[in-house]
């Protein structure tokens, strides 16, 4: 049997998902509306999944939707006012986009590092490095 067989063969035991390109997905929020409140409860879950810090995913999320809001610790989130499910996801979406996809590769593998005054996102698959223009860094 030839390379190209074996390649062949080996490429068929293999599960799909390794050919797909898009290997990482963002977890939609699970929350509901209580009174005056929004309540997250997967919020911890989805802060792993991008590989960051949940204060610093709520304290992005909170002012970009200009609401207060607190972790608890059940491990929810519970923001001051009522706000659609979407408008979260969106703008965990744009959280992503800024502090966790490298701007050159990408792909999620990033890492925020601190340099005195700077931060810095690092790449740690393709090895580049972007400064972050943020507040809230």
């Amino acid at each position: 049997m030839g390379y190209k067989e074996l390649l062949e063969q080996v490429r068929k035991q293999m599960p799909e998902s390794v050919f797909k390109k898009e290997r990482f997905e963002i977890t939609k929020v699970v929350g509901h509306v209580q009174g005056n409140r929004t309540i997250i409860s997967n919020f911890l879950q989805i802060a792993g999944n991008l590989g960051r810090e949940p204060e610093h995913l709520l304290k992005f999320v909170l002012r970009e939707l200009a609401a207060p809001g607190e972790i608890k610790k059940s491990g929810s989130i519970i923001i001051g006012t009522k706000i659609p499910a979407s408008r979260i996801n969106e703008k965990i979406k744009e959280y992503a986009n800024l502090f966790v996809f490298c701007h050159e590769c990408g792909k999620p593998d990033t890492k925020i590092e601190k340099e005195r005054e700077l931060t810095f996102i690092k790449c740690m698959a393709c090895g580049s490095k972007h400064n972050v223009k943020t507040k809230i860094a």
